[in-house]
């Protein structure tokens, strides 16, 4: 089935293009990389697909939801991590998942087991009673990504997962990720870390000016570009420097 769908999706602000036409298709059970410069568009993108902003013209569907049409619907199928954090912050790091989980209905007690296993995953557990205002960036951050995976929903929506985050639980982070997927959810992420979506993504779409300009598999990009190096594919096909016909 079909997790994620766009049907020429586009975004103006004013004379401004920041999405343009934008069509493609995610499979569930994969991890997909919305990969792209700063400024090209990526969180626009995921903005109009997870409902937060309205697309110019264009559809967005999450397993064939229309999200605008049905947007109560379609929220309760994604766990979103905005590019803001977006958690409470007068509120602890553990009232900011109680909160969210009981707004997702969930039972107290799956919700209090759940909030202990991924507190104590992401090394959170000495700043359960800490306001929000008083984390670090990467600990804001590990907060709002608990709180997208709190209720296990099938669709993942996150913006830079890893943005801020000490180099062990940006690990956590991909590995949790990772069994995502490999249970059958669906998980989209956005990133200018090429390293990231090269040993995450099983499919991957470079995004440049507002523009999606190619789609494919590691594999398929590298025989496109002609390169081996991912950094150097990334150049090469934000440049339309394309070895392979398209």
């Amino acid at each position: 089935m079909i997790a994620i769908e766009t049907f020429s999706l586009t975004k103006k602000f004013g004379s401004f293009t920041a999405v343009r036409d934008l069509s493609f298709k995610v499979k569930e059970g994969i991890i997909f990389g919305l990969l792209g410069p700063n400024g090209a568009g990526k969180t626009t993108t995921l903005r109009m697909i997870y409902g937060a902003l309205k697309p110019t013209s264009g559809i967005a569907k999450i397993l064939g939801v229309d999200v605008a049409k049905e947007p109560l619907k379609a929220k309760k199928l994604m766990g979103i991590l905005p590019e803001d954090t977006g958690i409470y912050p007068r509120l602890t790091a553990e009232e900011n998942l109680i909160y969210f989980g009981k707004l997702r209905g969930m039972e107290r007690s799956t919700l209090e087991m759940r909030i202990d296993n991924l507190l104590g995953i992401l090394k959170l557990e000495k700043k359960r009673y800490i306001i929000a205002d008083k984390l670090s960036r990467g600990q804001k951050q590990k907060v709002a990504f608990a709180r997208a995976i709190l209720d296990e929903p099938p669709i993942l929506l996150l913006d830079e997962p890893t943005l801020g985050v000490d180099v062990m639980s940006a690990r956590e982070i991909r590995r949790l990720i990772k069994e995502y997927a490999s249970s059958g959810k669906t998980v989209m992420l956005s990133t200018h870390n090429m390293w990231e979506v090269e040993k995450l993504c099983g499919r991957i779409g470079i995004i440049s000016n507002g523009q999606l300009r190619y789609i494919g598999s590691k594999d398929e990009l590298e025989k496109l570009a002609g390169e081996k190096e991912f950094e150097d594919v990334f150049i090469r096909l934000v440049r339309g420097e394309t070895i392979e016909t398209v």
